[in-house]
């Protein structure tokens, strides 16, 4: 089974250059979801654009394949992908800045979409645990009567690439997803939970 990581974000709110390669305990923060997916099973595949020369570049020597999109925005990059690799079962699909992320959660998550039968799954977590970070998440939702917000993890089925998949909202209440890295905040509360004895 395919994962397509999303990385072709230029990350101007970081301002450290491609935000994929953003170091959180001097690694780049792309390593940890790739190694995620590799040790869960899955085959990772970079989804870049022309803003992420460097991350190719990473990619590349370090054998991760990798699909250049037109960089059109975050659904119609996987859409794209989606068609032109024609994949037509079930697929992963992550953003590339939860370094958190461990095989065990992927697991977790596909295990409960195979129950589940529906065609999609989204991932969540409680506005609570992203708060505990300082995050002020734009976009809450309830989720089992709990308010969450959306993670950056899905399965969709590739057969109805583009169209609208019934889905399976999936509440998980762990704080290694709760850390999107998108300000110099959030990485210092990533480091903090990857390696606190180093801080």
């Amino acid at each position: 089974m395919l994962a397509l990581i999303v990385a072709g974000g230029r990350g101007t709110r970081l301002n450290r250059g491609e935000k994929p390669l953003v170091r959180i305990c001097d690694r780049p923060m792309i390593a940890y979801v790739i190694d995620a997916f590799c040790a869960a099973g899955l085959e990772p595949v970079a989804v870049l654009s022309s803003a992420v020369p460097q991350t190719a570049n990473w990619c590349r020597a370090h054998g991760i394949s990798t699909y250049h999109a037109r960089g059109a925005g975050y659904i119609e990059d996987i859409t794209e992908c989606i068609e032109m690799l024609d994949i037509t079962g079930p697929v992963f699909i992550s953003v590339s800045d939860i370094p958190g992320l461990t095989a065990e959660i992927i697991t977790d998550v596909l295990e409960a979409y195979q129950m589940a039968g529906t065609d999609a799954c989204s991932v969540w977590v409680p506005v609570s645990l992203c708060q505990k970070n300082g995050a002020s998440p734009a976009y809450v939702q309830q989720i089992h009567g709990t308010d969450a917000v959306p993670c950056g993890i899905n399965i969709i089925n590739g057969a109805k690439n583009g169209e609208e998949q019934a889905e399976t909202a999936l509440l998980i209440e762990s704080p290694r997803i709760a850390v999107n890295v998108n300000t110099p905040e959030d990485i210092e509360a990533a480091e903090q939970m990857l390696c606190p004895s180093s801080r």
